[in-house]
């Protein structure tokens, strides 16, 4: 699955497909320059074939950004759950991050989900914006999540 967002990134087209393992480099790379607690290479690893883990190329082989995402049961439902989501610092605000939630989100309606939640850094004020730009509401805060200790607001939003 590729899908196409024209006009994103540096003036080309963005390209959006399931990941590989070939990708896994790239992945990591933007996650440590992402994260102060990045996931480690086997945490991506594990993700590899679920419809969610989703990679942004710039070109045929530029990994600009990705999501992980997956669909599980809970409480007789199927609950969509972003688990990761990251874009290389070169490529933020262009509309790489929007790209990959808008097709993630459609890959988890696709898998049954009815609702999708999320956790996000108290602190992490852009990724806050995008995700009630998409309609995510704040559900609760989780104190310490994190593992440097800072809390976590859970976020849910219903898909239709």
């Amino acid at each position: 699955m590729t899908t196409q967002a024209p006009g994103i990134g540096n003036g080309s087209d963005l390209s959006i497909r399931t990941a590989r393992r070939a990708d896994l480099l790239a992945v990591v790379h933007i996650e440590n320059e992402s994260f102060a607690q990045p996931w480690p290479y086997d945490a991506f690893e594990r993700f590899l074939g679920e419809p969610g883990f989703l990679v942004a190329l710039e070109d045929p082989t530029e990994v600009v950004g990705y999501i992980v995402a997956d669909v599980t049961q809970n409480f007789g439902r199927q609950l969509g759950h972003v688990k990761d989501i990251a874009v290389h610092p070169d490529y933020r605000t262009t509309g790489v991050g929007t790209a990959l939630l808008t097709q993630a989100l459609a890959v988890l309606a696709a898998h049954g989900a009815d609702t999708v939640k999320l956790e996000v850094r108290r602190s992490n004020d852009g990724a806050k914006r995008l995700y009630r730009e998409f309609g995510f509401e704040p559900l609760r805060i989780v104190p310490g999540y994190y593992e440097d200790g800072e809390d976590a607001i859970v976020m849910l939003r219903k898909l239709e």
